[in-house]
């Protein structure tokens, strides 16, 4: 979960640096870019939102979270996937007009608000499949993750998923970061002009798709986009074939050797993280490897030495008194250093930001009135582009006493609610998170405005151990401490994806009303499609969130093991393992601080905590993966690097999406008990001299 965030920051950041670059030249060599579309009629909100746009949103949020879901359940790791999302909207939309077009019954031309629209409904749709816990702290109060630690595992802390409940309980929590922050957007958008760089390139990407000059680049991304689905699709039916079961096929192919393969160093031909490494930044991936070397390269199997003096001799490979244990806690230690630095980081940059906006506001150079009362004639002038979006985007209010009025009556909702599906979340801790969360969602969706970095993950955690601790182990601190997180990061991760919403609006016209509008459709599905995909991987796969498996669901075993430190405090810990986690926090916060104050040159070598501690847990194999990835980005971005800036993200959006929506056939095959008629394994020479001297002998007798 928190590399989506890591991974969406680091990769907008490089997004915005080119976009801003494009609008700039775009605006000073030829014509601002609402010149380019002066002569087109804006519809009205209503007809931003069409039934072809709703259509289409629903056909690609099934698809996305199907997506989102494997991703989550795998590594945790989810790119972003703004560019698929807009791409394929355009593309879908197109054929849909083009064949009305041929019949003469096309009434509304396709227009880039509309395409934001499908754009936003998408993505808050396949965010519930994140913000929803299902890889993390929903799926963490289950059975089967609680049955992988001897504490906090009796009835009382643990809840096993059911879809009613599930749904029921997203439709709860899933709204009301929606209207937490709608009286704020003038203020954020306009005010502050925030820039929020991932709905600012998104924005930049869909005006560019309704120019001529776009459309045609557009057809042929989608045109690659759909190849490598294809090509991702069919390579992933064909491994199935080989693979009966996790220890065979493809995914256990030796590739550097068998001693390689034991400690999870093997490239296992997933076609999804080829393409997530090409998504991700260099950074990212060499960081994601660095901790692996240093985990199962070198940590666990010293560690593994000290069987039976650490820890005890033959324990359960999950079981966390054992060397589990020291995977899990040591990786909570790094992502809890990290997430801290980084929100301590960005609200002192929100606090410096209020302090310089204050000051600036008092002097009276800004003002339009001189030192000598007369008109201040020396004010910069507000371009076509700005003057021309303010207009748009005040054009159409959200009443105030809807989001006020909103947010209180979901709050009650929630709080007679929630303690009826978890009996041991207290009405007054539900009261609580709410009182605290608009001024937790400002701070997140401000800092994502200036970093573009959401921390709801951070403020999740902060609620597990605060809960957790208030309940105690007695009284299901467990449950009660998870279920909090789902209701704080829920708020604010929705409140700051709207207001990435309204940038995007702001930025091509789109009405803030069918922003809005949009959101509430696409989180709606949401609550309905990826409960259903969940249970779809849940009734599956037996195996599920179990270490070793094909869907290991990484994090919600760590956001379990937070909330059992959260009320039990360190004594549930292993040997040493307290020490090592001490050792690991204050390292990540040092890397942090050496990444800050060493200026870009350096920093851009330094890795990143986040994304070492991701292997610890889970191990090196998707490390390899990505870093394929980055090495066919790197030698293409070599050949020709305009072709792989243009076509890169459509070459690894189609590997993703091919990968992930074969998870649907997957599943139901699971379902139907149909196997693999082969296995293809790899033995030592060893051990396959002995097995044919062992079928040699069967066969004479």
């Amino acid at each position: 979960m928190e590399m989506e965030e890591m991974n969406q920051m680091s990769r907008r950041r490089k997004s915005r640096r080119k976009d801003t670059m494009e609008e700039g030249r775009e605006e000073g060599e030829t014509m601002p870019i609402e010149k380019v579309f002066a002569g087109k009629q804006v519809p009205t909100w209503r007809e931003q939102l069409t039934f072809r746009a709703l259509v289409v949103a629903a056909f690609l949020s099934v698809m996305f979270n199907f997506i989102v879901m494997k991703l989550s359940l795998t590594t945790g790791i989810i790119p972003s996937l703004n560019i698929a999302a807009g791409l394929l909207g355009f593309f879908f939309v197109k054929l849909w007009t083009k064949a009305l077009e041929m019949t003469g019954c096309l009434r509304q031309p396709f227009t880039r608000q509309e395409n934001t629209v499908i754009q936003t409904c998408v993505v808050a749709s396949s965010g519930i499949a994140f913000s929803g816990g299902f890889g993390s702290y929903l799926f963490g109060m289950s059975g089967r993750i609680a049955k992988q630690a001897t504490e906090a595992n009796d009835a009382q802390n643990i809840k096993d998923p059911t879809l009613g409940w599930m749904i029921g309980f997203l439709f709860i929590v899933s709204f009301i970061g929606l209207f937490s922050l709608v009286p704020l957007r003038k203020i954020m958008i306009i005010d502050y002009k925030l820039i929020y760089p991932s709905g600012t390139a998104t924005a930049f990407l869909i005006n560019g798709f309704h120019t001529p000059q776009g459309a045609k680049l557009a057809k042929k991304q989608v045109k690659t986009l759909g190849t490598f689905f294809t090509f991702s699709f069919l390579w992933r039916f064909f491994q199935w074939f080989y693979s009966p079961n996790d220890r065979c096929g493809f995914q256990a192919f030796p590739s550097l050797g068998l001693k390689a393969y034991d400690n999870t160093f093997y490239f296992d031909f997933s076609a999804a993280y080829v393409g997530v490494g090409m998504i991700c930044p260099y950074i990212v991936n060499i960081s994601i490897l660095f901790g692996a070397i240093l985990s199962w390269g070198i940590m666990w199997p010293l560690i593994g030495k000290k069987e039976g003096s650490w820890y005890r001799a033959n324990l359960e490979s999950s079981d966390l008194h054992g060397l589990q244990g020291y995977r899990v806690f040591i990786a909570i230690a790094l992502i809890l250093g990290d997430g801290l630095y980084n929100f301590i980081k960005v609200l002192s940059r929100i606090i410096f930001s209020f302090i310089s906006t204050a000051q600036s506001k008092g002097s009276r150079s800004t003002l339009p009135i001189s030192d000598d009362d007369r008109p201040n004639t020396t004010t910069p002038p507000i371009s076509f582009n700005d003057r021309r979006r303010t207009e748009f985007f005040m054009k159409d209010q959200i009443p105030n006493v809807v989001a006020f009025g909103g947010y209180v009556a979901i709050a009650a909702i929630s709080i007679v609610s929630l303690p009826r599906i978890f009996h041991q979340l207290k009405w007054y801790y539900v009261l609580i998170a709410y009182i605290f969360a608009p001024v937790l969602a400002f701070c997140n969706a401000y800092g994502c405005g200036l970093t573009d970095w959401s921390l709801a993950s951070a403020y999740g955690k902060l609620a597990i151990l605060i809960i957790g601790a208030w309940a105690g182990a007695s009284n299901g601190g467990v449950i009660a401490g998870l279920a909090a997180c789902g209701v704080m990061m829920s708020i604010v991760s929705t409140a700051s994806d709207l207001m990435q919403d309204f940038k995007t609006g702001y930025l091509t016209l789109a009405s803030p009303r069918s922003m809005f509008v949009s959101q509430i459709i696409g989180t709606a599905m949401g609550c309905v499609i990826a409960p259903c995909v969940f249970w779809l991987f849940y009734i599956a796969f037996g195996d599920l969130g179990m270490p070793g498996s094909e869907y290991p669901a990484p994090y919600a075993s760590i956001y379990r093991g937070i909330a059992i430190l959260g009320v039990d405090g360190f004594s549930s810990l292993p040997k040493h393992c307290l020490t090592f986690c001490y050792i690991f926090f204050a390292a990540a916060v040092v890397v942090n601080l050496v990444r800050d104050f060493s200026g870009k040159k350096v920093a851009r070598f330094i890795p990143l905590p986040m994304a070492m501690a991701i292997p610890f847990y889970i191990g090196a194999y998707f490390a390899i993966d990505m870093c394929v990835g980055s090495l066919i980005l790197f030698l293409w971005e070599m050949k020709n690097k305009a072709q792989a800036d243009a076509f890169g993200p459509a070459v690894a959006s189609g590997l993703i999406c091919g990968d992930g929506i074969y998870t649907l056939p997957q599943s139901v095959l699971a379902v139907a008990k149909v196997k693999a008629p082969i296995c293809m394994k790899f033995l030592s020479r060893q051990i396959n001299d002995k097995v044919d001297a062992f079928l040699i002998g069967a066969n004479l007798s």
